[in-house]
């Protein structure tokens, strides 16, 4: 099921339950802007490649367009649109002054060597840079993207306008990066669990927790989980495989493991499992942290045994996949609240760069956990009081945010 189709059942439901006018609900589903680029890219051998390029601005009416550029063989139109359609609810529900965008290559960059690479992010530039700027569209990174990557960006996009350090976040510290943003989706979902297993009952401390995906957000993730939180880290895994230990892994160990580009599989200090079966491991909390629609009807969504799911990727459930956890009794922490840590951290880099004054690491932690809470306790009361899940909920608050913006200003 494509991001596209995801997100177009899950906005209907939210649609239905804030009674939102049927010319809102085309608005907000239309995207305001679609770019696709063709980009050549010389080889080293000499070769000319041709890749196709996309970015995609769904949605401006609250502030400039925000959202990352991943690079994936499976990125394509619908994906692409999805996921900005998904920056667009994931800005409103943090209350931060962005719009919704997204941007993809369709490329497997580990084909690539470093200089093919940065050949690639600076004709992509060029080619979408017509559409980017601080007060316009601002970038960050996503799948298969870093910092190295956004400090390309940022570089080709001032050789043609100046220095302009705010149209592109997740840069290198020293290139006007915020303390704080490398770790801040990981951080994010942290904070999200802790207010949701005090609401709760399920005490994170001493918890089972098992993360598919050991990348930039798993990775964090698991070490901040382990040693701020005391949680027990039991099951990882990587496109390659999985790793369990009932004692709880040693998550240092395993992230030099893994900097050292060795597949989780590989590490001894437990036993290796293969990817299907690292979703019927019990346990507390289970995260989804690698790609989109990997819990489904008819894969997993039935064998799954955990007491949470948290989507630290976008879109990795499926609605039929949700509404049979639904059935299950296992509540869905939904993508666009728990991994927006990553976003509202670009907002304080972006903002920082305006003002060119920097925050310490720690005014970036508070602020996030205080920006991530008052978001939490919003959805939180309103699935309460609807009797709705925590999906439906997020949605209709970030809907009728948009919403607003839309009719004052003209719609």
């Amino acid at each position: 099921m494509s991001g596209k189709s995801i997100v177009e059942s899950q906005f209907e439901r939210a649609a239905d339950l804030v009674n939102l006018d049927a010319y809102m609900r085309r608005i907000l589903m239309s995207p305001f802007r679609e770019v696709q680029v063709e980009v050549p890219v010389r080889m080293d051998d000499g070769r000319i490649e041709v890749f196709t390029g996309y970015r995609i601005q769904h949605n401006g009416a609250r502030g400039p367009c925000k959202g990352g550029i991943r690079y994936h063989p499976d990125a394509d139109h619908d994906e692409v649109l999805g996921l900005a359609t998904i920056m667009t609810w994931k800005t409103a529900l943090m209350d931060i002054p962005f719009g919704g965008a997204k941007g993809g290559v369709t490329v497997d960059p580990k084909k690539l060597s470093k200089l093919e690479l940065e050949r690639l992010t600076r004709r992509f530039t060029q080619r979408i840079s017509i559409v980017l700027g601080p007060y316009r569209d601002v970038p960050a990174p996503d799948v298969n993207t870093n910092a190295q990557v956004m400090a390309w960006i940022l570089d080709e996009y001032s050789s043609r306008h100046g220095y302009t350090p705010a149209a592109v976040t997740g840069k290198p510290v020293s290139l006007g990066g915020s303390l704080g943003r490398e770790e801040a989706t990981g951080r994010g979902i942290m904070y999200v669990m802790t207010e949701y297993a005090r609401d709760f009952g399920i005490p994170l401390k001493g918890s089972r927790v098992v993360i598919q995906g050991f990348g930039n957000v798993g990775g964090h993730l698991a070490r901040l989980l382990q040693g701020e939180a005391g949680a027990k880290v039991i099951a990882v895994s990587d496109v390659a495989g999985g790793i369990v230990n009932e004692s709880g892994l040693d998550i240092p160990g395993l992230l030099a493991h893994t900097a050292a580009r060795k597949p989780v599989s590989e590490w001894k200090a437990g036993k290796a499992i293969g990817n299907e079966q690292l979703w019927t491991i019990p346990c507390d909390w289970l995260v989804p942290a690698a790609l989109g629609g990997v819990i489904t009807k008819e894969s997993n969504a039935r064998v799954i045994d955990c007491k949470v799911v948290v989507e630290g990727a976008n879109e990795p459930t499926t609605p039929t996949a949700d509404l049979i956890l639904e059935e299950r009794g296992i509540p869905v922490i939904p993508d666009f609240l728990a991994n927006a840590g990553g976003v509202t951290v670009s907002y304080y880099e972006w903002a920082q760069n305006l003002q060119q004054y920097r925050w310490t690491h720690e005014q970036v932690n508070r602020e996030l956990q205080a920006t991530i809470t008052k978001a939490y306790t919003g959805v939180r009361d309103l699935a309460k009081q609807k009797g709705v899940t925590f999906r439906t909920a997020a949605y209709a608050i970030a809907l009728q945010r948009v919403a607003e913006a839309e009719r004052l200003r003209g719609n």
